[in-house]
């Protein structure tokens, strides 16, 4: 009896079974269940969540790892321009070889370091190490040397940060603390100025108006000044220029900035409205016709929509717009949506200026800082994709290489010298959307740096991603940006978080008060008015005059950014796994 029984239960078992895997051979050709996918629900379980406590422990990490570099800056290296964190020592110019330009473009012998990290000692609400620091740079600080110095890099470093810190300090409502400088006597503004002044020469001896790359502080064009310079450098000193005109009512520094920005526009290509990457300030003739988002044009675009925002000047969001879409037609790849549809994921790739073929397979680092624009472009599903596949690049790195190949999935060039960008595109993403996604990226960049490149006195450039071997040398973007934008990320309440709305980030992280003073131009029809008219806009050319903005609604928060599959996807993308 009892055998009979039991051989019924087991057909009974037997048949429960068969049903079971009838249905899940069901589900499972159909796709719609994967018993075999073990990262089905990572991403959620990683992301949908920060806790609070982790966000207060990252932000005290955040402060000690700025204090590590800036104070070992101070006690090695201070009053020379950069720490050398492995042998704790400071780097001036290299006056033993002139032509060695990853140096010398650079460091000017004017404690770059200390200046161009003014802002992030108020922002981060040590006003008394502030005005420390400012009253180190009166006393020390002079910009008459002879030395030859790229004009990108001194206006975004240091004329950017001198004008910054110098509107904290005259900012009677004190944001950032109680700063009540009796005896400041605008020394920062002499300063810019000065600085200002002896940039002007690369303006000289220009057929179109583009810039010389390099001006020596003392003497003005060096004998062997080159012709040739790339369309960041020649067309980002708007916001600087601008706002130092502004400041002094002089409207010579914005019109030269501008008539840079407008011919290098007036040369696009006629089929692609495209410009390309190098080219001859004599000639207008373009040597690099390259066309990507990277280095070499990044923040030609970013500084026309942030002109728009700062000085409230049309044309300038006119111009962006049109070469937004330019951009959106010939460099964009991949599927039409971030968060639908079929293909690979949307990427922006290098293209030849002229007829928009894709050039080559690499995507660089300084392309980290798009989303970020595209955030205050309002295009914030697009930024979602864009910082997605750096951030991916990161993870399997543990760093952002200066170079990687996507078809590849390899780097090109290895090195990482503790770039902001991608840390900056996080941080806006994060005020955009207020999802803890952006959180844990911060974090995992955090964790990362403490790890790979922390030394005995600051943080090093990693030379080799794959190796991890180090490079002696902290950029002073590690401590003005990278540091500013992760602690910005972490302090929620700051007020730069709570006012937004009333300032503006140059390229390099300082901070531009809007204001409605600096939109008002009494002295603008000065300005050349037949510049205007070589732009290549006509004032019966329809375009689109207003940002649009692409909002996140509120509950999006509390799910990933990107859908799980397209996240594995752009991981696969990149080779993670």
């Amino acid at each position: 009896m009892r055998n009979s029984e039991n051989m019924a239960r087991l057909s009974c078992i037997c048949w429960w079974l068969s049903l079971l895997v009838y249905f899940a051979s069901i589900l499972l050709s159909s796709g719609r269940i994967n018993f075999f996918d073990n990262r089905r629900g990572y991403y959620e379980r990683k992301y949908s969540h920060f806790p609070e406590s982790e966000r207060l422990k990252h932000l005290e990490d955040v402060k000690r790892m700025f204090y590590f570099g800036y104070d070992n800056y101070m006690k090695h290296a201070f009053p020379k321009d950069e720490l050398d964190p492995i042998h704790c020592t400071g780097r001036g110019p290299d006056k033993e070889n002139p032509d060695n330009i990853n140096i010398n473009d650079v460091l000017g012998d004017y404690s770059l370091t200390l200046v161009d990290v003014l802002d992030t000692l108020a922002i981060m609400g040590n006003i008394t190490e502030f005005k420390k620091a400012v009253n180190l740079v009166i006393e020390n600080v002079s910009f008459d040397k002879n030395n030859t110095v790229q004009v990108f890099e001194s206006t975004i470093r240091v004329l950017g940060s001198l004008l910054s810190a110098h509107l904290i300090i005259v900012d009677t409502s004190d944001p950032f603390g109680v700063v009540k400088w009796v005896d400041y006597e605008d020394d920062l503004l002499h300063l810019a100025h000065d600085l200002g002044t002896r940039l002007l020469p690369a303006f000289d001896d220009t057929q179109t108006g583009i810039p010389h790359p390099r001006v020596n502080l003392q003497s003005g064009l060096p004998e062997n000044s080159i012709n040739e310079t790339c369309t960041a450098g020649g067309g980002s000193l708007l916001l600087e220029f601008g706002l130092l005109s502004r400041l002094i009512e002089d409207p010579t520094f914005e019109s030269f900035a501008r008539r840079a920005m407008r011919t290098l526009w007036s040369l696009r290509s006629n089929e692609t409205g495209l410009v390309g990457n190098v080219i001859d300030i004599q000639t207008g003739e373009w040597i690099g016709k390259q066309s990507g988002l990277g280095a070499g044009t990044d923040s030609f675009f970013e500084y026309l929509l942030k002109s728009y925002i700062m000085f409230g000047d049309k044309e300038d969001l006119l111009i962006f717009n049109q070469i937004y879409s330019n951009i959106k037609t010939h460099m964009r790849k991949g599927r039409i949506q971030c968060n639908a549809g079929t293909g690979e994921p949307p990427l922006y790739v290098n293209v030849q200026m002229e007829d928009g073929r894709t050039l080559n397979t690499w995507i660089d680092a300084l392309q980290a800082s798009l989303p970020g624009v595209q955030v205050l472009a309002g295009d914030t599903e697009e930024a979602i994709c864009s910082h997605a596949i750096f951030y991916a690049i990161w993870r399997k790195y543990g760093a952002l290489p200066e170079r990687f190949n996507w078809n590849a999935k390899y780097p090109d060039v290895f090195f990482y010298p503790l770039r902001p960008e991608l840390v900056e595109s996080t941080y806006f993403l994060y005020q955009a959307t207020k999802n803890p996604f952006y959180l844990h990226v911060g974090s995992d960049i955090l964790k990362s740096l403490e790890q790979h490149s922390k030394v005995e006195c600051g943080y090093a450039t990693l030379h080799n991603v794959i190796d991890k071997s180090l490079e002696d040398r902290m950029e002073s973007f590690f401590l003005s940006e990278t540091c500013k934008y992760l602690y910005l990320l972490f302090d929620k309440d700051n007020y730069l978080n709570t006012a937004s709305h009333k300032y503006i980030f140059t390229t390099e992280g300082h901070i531009f008060p809007i204001d409605g003073k600096y939109r008002e131009r009494p002295w603008w029809e000065l300005l050349n008015q037949e510049q205007q008219d070589k732009t290549g806009i006509s004032k019966s050319t329809q375009f689109n005059n207003s940002i649009h903005c692409d909002g996140i609604s509120e509950e999006r928060q509390y799910f990933l950014p990107i859908k799980e599959q397209y996240l594995r996807q752009i991981d696969e993308f990149v080779g993670l796994f």
